[in-house]
């Protein structure tokens, strides 16, 4: 049977509608730097430097280097003026943004349950975030007590989603096959891209998000609560004679 279950975070583990949450945190962070930089341009390089972490695929840069290099060289800002900005909204504003979301205690069970059918279990969310910030969300989710073996930070991924490169990094840091896997997420693209590198794909519904192209294989689909009662009662995906030993 499989041995890892890797879950998609935002969307996934914590119900939202991403692209609300983004332009929120974005106009929020922006106003927070606004002593620094003007907010425009400020945004226009953030998404610059976002957009070369996603298409980085140098092992030896971690997504934090890529950004930051990125970053500081559009906006021509010193690190030593603005990271302490950054610093602080992480711990003392982006906690606010919680309201944003929709937690549910399911959750939690999901996780407990897969912990409980003697699954690894990792949080595969995309690293484009520091590690503050996906750690308040874990908090957010109600999964900050469970004991994943990985979350993945950009301060640690050299790669992101949807590239097989970052599935494959989590096996090797893992240890494992990626035919041992089975990713777990809400996004067509980003998520369902795991099976490129070899892995089974569960796509949670409610907060599906679709690009439309490229498609990649769905093995099983469901709400959190399907995927609840397919982990208990040890259905499709999860089904022993699924996976090979």
């Amino acid at each position: 049977m499989a041995k890892v279950i890797l879950f998609d975070l935002d969307g996934t583990l914590l119900p939202m509608d991403t692209e609300q949450f983004v332009h929120n945190y974005l106009q929020v962070l922006a106003k927070k730097v606004s002593s620094c930089i003007d907010s425009a341009i400020f945004i226009k390089a953030l998404w610059a430097a976002t957009e070369a972490m996603i298409t980085n695929l140098d092992p030896d840069k971690t997504n934090e280097q890529v950004f930051t290099e990125t970053f500081l060289q559009l906006t021509q800002l010193n690190k030593e003026e603005i990271w302490p900005v950054f610093d602080e909204f992480y711990s003392q504003v982006f906690p606010a943004l919680s309201h944003l979301c929709q937690p549910t205690p399911l959750a939690a069970q999901v996780v407990e349950e897969a912990l409980q059918q003697g699954y690894r279990v990792a949080v595969a969310t995309n690293p484009v975030f520091p590690r503050q910030a996906i750690l308040h969300r874990l908090t957010w989710a109600g999964v900050d007590h469970i004991p994943f073996e990985l979350v993945t930070v950009y301060e640690e991924c050299c790669f992101t989603k949807p590239h097989r490169h970052y599935y494959e990094w989590i096996c090797e840091t893992l240890q494992v096959q990626p035919e041992q896997c089975i990713m777990v997420g809400n996004d067509m693209q980003e998520d369902m891209s795991a099976s490129q590198a070899g892995m089974k794909t569960f796509l949670v519904e409610g907060y599906v998000i679709d690009r439309g192209q490229p498609q990649y294989r769905v093995d099983d689909r469901g709400t959190l609560a399907d995927l609840y009662e397919k982990l208990k009662e040890r259905k499709g995906l999860f089904a022993p004679a699924t996976f090979g030993n």
